[in-house]
């Protein structure tokens, strides 16, 4: 009787998390939908409920804010599934040099999601407080999350002669921007594939003895 009762629980914790896990995604849809359609600024929590078929008090509950809603879809959009496939080719890489190379297709694989994910929105709220404040909440990340590698390539003494950890760091912060990605690719006309090639080329010229 004990197992069964367990398993009863279980099942029923299950069945919760599933719906709760839905809610949540029919909330990031209402919430990418409507602030790409009105602009972020424009655009409430209780419209978010209503659009996704929930109550306000949901989407406080699950998200806080506005902000936190925000903050989601930039973080699924920028470190999802294409990121995670780019990552994983730098797993056991323990050359320094191949992982300056490897920033490339990384760096291709946040900007095509976040591009197909994010673009009509960045176009209806380009100017916004809260995504500028995002924007540079996620470039500190992105800043900090590059530091391994080239204190590895330090380590090693296979960097530029010359070139000091910090004056690297900035050089590879800047060149994988999204400044550049849209650039060379949205309105130059490269294909993520040639700007995938020629950023791996930069990186190692620009860093690496």
């Amino acid at each position: 009787m004990k197992k069964s009762s367990t398993r009863k629980r279980r099942y029923a914790s299950a069945i919760r998390a599933e719906g709760a896990e839905a809610t949540r995604a029919a909330i990031l849809r209402a919430a990418r939908s409507l602030f790409a359609r009105r602009g972020i600024d424009k655009v409430t929590i209780a419209q978010i409920g209503e659009r996704a078929g929930v109550a306000a008090s949901t989407v406080y509950t699950l998200y806080k804010s506005k902000e936190g809603i925000l903050r989601e879809l930039m973080r699924a959009s920028l470190f999802g599934s294409r990121y995670r496939s780019a990552q994983a080719l730098l797993e056991g890489v323990t050359d320094p040099v191949r992982l300056i190379e490897l920033t490339g297709p990384v760096a291709r694989a946040i900007y095509e999601s976040e591009s197909a994910d994010l673009g009509l929105l960045r176009g209806s709220s380009s100017f916004s407080p809260a995504l500028r404040k995002l924007e540079r909440e996620f470039e500190t990340i992105r800043y900090e999350m590059q530091e391994a590698r080239l204190r590895l390539l330090f380590a090693q003494s296979r960097n530029k002669k010359g070139l000091e950890l910090e004056e690297a760091r900035r050089i590879l912060w800047m060149f994988t921007s999204r400044d550049i990605y849209r650039m060379l690719v949205h309105e130059g006309g490269w294909s993520p594939d040639r700007y995938e090639k020629w950023l791996s080329r930069t990186l190692l010229d620009a860093l690496v003895a």
